[in-house]
C-alpha cells in the first residue's frame, strides 16, 4: 500500500468510524487492541498488509507513549495521510475520554465507587487472558526465526528481573537486527546508505508549555512527560504515575490511585486513560481535558514525524533489520509486563479460574472483547461481596 500524504474525505470518514467504535468497544489493554486492530484491519478489512502491521508494531513499541494509540495513528497516517492520522487517532481517544471523565465525576460528587473494585476483581484475570492471547496472535504476524526469538526471550527475562520494561532494549535488539538482518556489511548501494542519512526524531519536549503556578498547567506539563518519556505499554506508566502523583504532587493518596488504575483498565481504550481519571480528581472538567491532551500528544508528534521516514525507506534492508529485532524485543517485553500485571490481578482461587476460562474461551472460540469483559465484571460483582478479598486492593 502506497502511504500519501492527502486525505481524502471519504477516507478520512472512514477511519473516524472505525476508531470511534474500537475506542467504545476495544478492551483488553494495548495488546488486545492491537490485536483487534490486526484481526479486523490486516485480516478482515484489508486495509494494510503483514508486513504493513508487523512495521507499525515494531516501531511504535520502539517510540515512547501508549502503543495502541500509536499503531492506531500511524494506520491513520497510511490510510489517510496526515490529516486522517489526527482524525483517527482523536476519534480512538474521544470515546474513552467521555467515559472515563463521566466515572471521574461520579467518583466526585458521588463519593468513593465501591463496585469498581467487584469489577476489578473479575475483569483483571480476564484482561490477562486477553493480553496472552494478542500476544499468540501478534507473535504468529511477526516471529519468523531463532533470533527474534532469542531476543523476545532475553527481553522477557529482563523485564521479569527489573520489573519494568527498559528502552533500551528496543534500540538494542534493533541494533542486533540491523547487524543480522540488514546490510551494513553486504556491501548495498551508494544511494540506499545516503537515503538513511538524514534521519532523526527532532525534539517534542518543547511543545510543553512554559512552567506555571496553576494546577492546571502542572497537569499537563506532567503527563506531557509522562506521555514523551515512558517507554512500552500502560502498564509501564502506572510506576511513573505513581511516583510523580503520590509521592511527588501528592495529588491522590494510594487507594485513589489504585481506583484510577482501575479504571483505566476496566475501561475501553488504552490503560493510559487513567491520566483523564487522575485529571478530573485534580482539576475537574478542564484538568481532565488537559491531562488527556498531555498523555497523548506526543504520541502523535512522534508517530507523524516517523513514519514518512518509514515510509520512505521501508524496503531497506537496515530498516527491516531492526523491525524484525524490535519486534522480538516487543513480544518478550509484552510477556514479562503480562507476568507482572498477573501478579497483580490474580490473588486467589477465583480469579486463577477466571484467567483460565477466559484464556480457553478465547483460544477455542470467537469471543468478543466486550461480552469477555461483560460476564466477568458480572462475576466479579457477584463473588466480590461473598468472597471479602482483602489483596485486590492491596497488591
Amino acid at each position: 500500500m502506497a502511504t500519501t500524504n492527502e486525505a481524502p474525505l471519504g477516507g478520512i470518514r472512514e477511519l473516524v468510524l472505525y476508531f470511534l467504535r474500537l475506542g467504545v468497544l476495544g478492551f483488553g489493554g494495548p495488546v488486545a487492541l492491537v490485536g483487534q486492530m490486526e484481526r479486523e484491519l490486516v485480516a478482515d478489512r484489508g486495509w494494510l498488509g503483514k508486513e504493513q502491521m508487523r512495521e507499525a508494531i515494531a516501531i511504535c513499541q520502539s517510540l515512547p507513549g501508549p502503543l495502541a494509540i500509536q499503531v492506531g495513528v500511524y494506520i491513520s497516517y497510511l490510510r489517510g495521510g496526515f490529516w486522517g492520522a489526527w482524525a483517527g487517532g482523536w476519534a480512538f481517544i474521544l470515546p474513552n475520554f467521555l467515559i472515563v471523565a463521566t466515572l471521574g465525576a461520579l467518583y466526585v460528587y458521588l463519593g468513593d465507587l465501591q463496585p469498581v473494585t467487584a469489577i476489578f476483581y473479575g475483569v483483571s484475570p480476564a484482561v490477562i487472558a486477553l493480553i496472552l492471547h494478542s500476544c499468540w496472535r501478534l507473535a504468529r504476524l511477526g516471529m519468523e526465526d531463532w533470533l527474534q526469538w532469542m531476543i523476545a526471550a532475553v527481553c522477557f527475562a529482563v523485564t521479569i528481573i527489573l520489573k519494568s520494561e527498559v528502552a533500551l532494549l528496543f534500540i538494542g535488539a534493533g541494533i542486533v537486527g540491523i547487524l543480522y538482518y540488514g546490510s551494513l556489511f553486504r556491501r548495498p548501494p551508494a544511494q540506499t546508505l545516503m537515503g538513511l542519512a538524514p534521519l532523526g526524531v527532532p525534539a517534542v519536549m518543547p511543545l510543553a508549555p512554559a512552567a506555571s503556578p496553576s494546577v492546571l498547567a502542572k497537569l499537563l506539563l506532567f503527563f506531557l512527560k509522562a506521555g514523551s518519556l515512558t517507554f512500552g505499554s500502560g502498564l509501564v506508566i502506572v510506576p511513573f504515575l505513581e511516583q510523580g502523583l503520590v509521592q511527588q504532587y501528592g495529588w491522590l493518596d494510594e487507594r485513589q490511585f489504585l481506583i484510577a488504575v482501575a479504571i483505566g483498565m476496566i475501561s475501553p481504550g488504552p490503560v493510559v486513560i487513567t491520566a483523564t481519571f487522575v485529571g478530573y480528581l485534580v482539576g475537574g472538567f478542564w484538568g481532565s481535558l488537559v491531562s488527556t491532551i498531555g498523555i497523548f500528544l506526543p504520541s502523535f508528534i512522534l508517530v507523524l514525524v516517523a513514519a514518512p521516514m518509514l515510509a520512505r525507506h521501508r524496503g531497506n534492508a537496515n530498516v527491516q533489520g531492526f523491525v524484525k529485532g524490535a519486534y522480538g524485543a516487543a513480544i518478550g517485553t509484552i510477556l514479562g509486563a503480562s507476568v507482572l500485571l498477573g501478579k497483580i490481578a490474580i490473588g486467589d482461587w477465583l480469579t486463577a479460574l477466571v484467567g483460565l476460562l477466559s484464556l480457553a474461551v478465547l483460544f477455542r472460540w470467537k469471543v468478543s472483547n466486550p461480552l469477555l469483559i461483560a460476564v466477568t465484571a458480572v462475576v466479579g460483582l457477584v463473588a466480590f461481596p461473598l468472597l471479602h478479598p482483602t489483596w485486590v486492593m492491596l497488591k
